[in-house]
């Protein structure tokens, strides 16, 4: 009783309405790049027909509003890597896409889930029985996202979860009422863990986050490096969120593991790395794996501390013309370059708004089923696709963190080693354990 009396008053404090029954009217939509320009022209075509076709694309949207809720960490540890600049993303996309669909305005709702997955549960249930809430976006933590998840799909709701990495979300609990956007473990433990093996890096000690994101992470990579012909010699795992690391990095030292993997997020990570630098990690010979580290962390540490750390990101600010537009906009608004998860935000968000325009409609099913049959080309991803468990399959990327001396600003933090074809990325439908594509 006591998390839904606090989550009600949680949801209702912070909710916001991004417009009412009038389009928005935004002065950044004028700023919009050649390329998003270029995409959204088709779309304005495709509402007009959609409004003069038969005269029922007002009447399939529910409430006559389109309703989107945003739930994430605004004040914790991952309050940096969505939080805040997470809500501003998701407007961003609201008012690049004109503030309303076909005629209906787009509102939305916006509520701190404070890590818990009861808060965030009875939070979107709450949004759905009273608010007729049609989507739910952000959803940051793992055990959140898959309570989150559940009411969804007893409540036949639709939810694009763009910050959680647990690969069990469109493996084991997949449904058909979500959509995983921007990363998970599997491509993470891919992606970083086979590189560093393959450079020789082959014996690990893990230190992992005790949830359900840590868990998926460290059996990802755990497998990996195994499979790869290196060996765990050791892993512990540490409470979530965690101040003191030095019991932890202590035993990292003692394994003599040539590698120690950081399967944690957040200001955990920043402050693992924080006291294996203190304790001189690296200067007595070992290597540290970053398996989860957001451009924050990398800004917060200082390329002093991070220096020299491999990682998989899913999207960074500086990787093309369109990319660094697009963030150019998102600076301006926010005072930082945006992290891979508040990118995705916008673009799923972007994609959302895309299909119930298309389907003149609201339903759940309806709007799932155009997404998934239409590729994601934006700022985000190039010829994204979303399958038939949720997971939207997109490029990832290797990455390595600048030395000072080779930074040119503030921002300027990786260096690109590679792209990871999407489709080498992500798990294989053929090893997935999810219902939806068994048989």
């Amino acid at each position: 009783m006591h998390a839904t009396a606090s989550c009600n008053a949680t949801a209702t404090s912070n909710a916001t309405a991004t417009s009412n029954a009038t389009p928005v009217a935004s002065p950044l939509s004028r700023r919009i790049t050649a390329a998003t320009r270029r995409r959204l022209l088709p779309l304005s075509a495709l509402m007009m027909g959609s409004l003069l076709s038969a005269g029922i694309a007002q009447a399939d949207i529910s409430d006559g509003v389109i309703k989107i809720g945003y739930l994430a960490d605004m004040s914790g540890t991952y309050r940096d890597l969505a939080g805040p600049g997470g809500l501003d993303a998701l407007k961003m996309a609201v008012e690049d896409f004109g503030g309303s669909v076909n005629g209906m305005p787009i509102e939305v709702l916006s509520a701190d889930d404070r890590n818990s997955a009861d808060v965030g549960a009875n939070t979107v249930r709450g949004w759905i029985d009273q608010q007729n809430v049609d989507m739910v976006a952000g959803l940051v933590a793992s055990s959140v996202s898959i309570a989150v998840t559940r009411i969804l799909a007893e409540q036949d709701t639709l939810g694009i979860v763009s910050g959680s990495a647990a690969s069990s979300i469109t493996n084991e609990h997949c449904t058909p009422n979500h959509v995983h956007w921007v990363y998970d473990t599997y491509p993470l433990a891919h992606g970083t863990a086979k590189a560093i093996v393959d450079e020789g890096g082959d014996s690990w000690f893990l230190l992992t986050a005790d949830y359900a994101f840590g868990h998926a992470l460290e059996g990802d990579v755990e497998k990996v490096v195994n499979e790869n012909g290196g060996t765990i010699v050791g892993k512990v795992r540490h409470p979530f969120p965690t101040s003191d690391f030095s019991s932890y990095i202590l035993q990292a030292q003692g394994s003599g593991a040539k590698i120690v993997g950081l399967a944690n997020a957040g200001s955990d990570t920043v402050n693992a790395l924080t006291t294996a630098s203190q304790f001189g990690v690296v200067q007595a010979g070992q290597s540290l794996a970053g398996l989860l580290i957001f451009l924050n962390d990398v800004h917060a540490l200082g390329l002093e501390v991070a220096q020299g750390l491999q990682l998989t990101t899913g999207w960074y600010w500086d990787l093309n013309d369109e990319t660094r537009a697009w963030s150019q906009r998102y600076h301006e608004r926010n005072e930082r370059k945006p992290t891979m998860v508040q990118a995705g935000i916008y673009s799923s968000t972007l994609h959302y708004l895309n299909a119930v325009a298309a389907t003149g409609s609201d339903d759940t099913a309806t709007v799932r089923a155009k997404m998934g049959e239409t590729p994601v080309n934006d700022m985000f991803a190039n010829n994204g696709t979303i399958r038939a468990d949720g997971r939207m399959v997109h490029d990832m990327y290797l990455v390595k963190v600048k030395a000072p001396s080779d930074s040119q600003g503030e921002w300027d933090v990786y260096d690109v080693i590679r792209t990871i074809p999407g489709a080498e990325a992500y798990r294989p439908l053929a090893d997935s354990q999810c219902e939806l594509v068994k048989g």
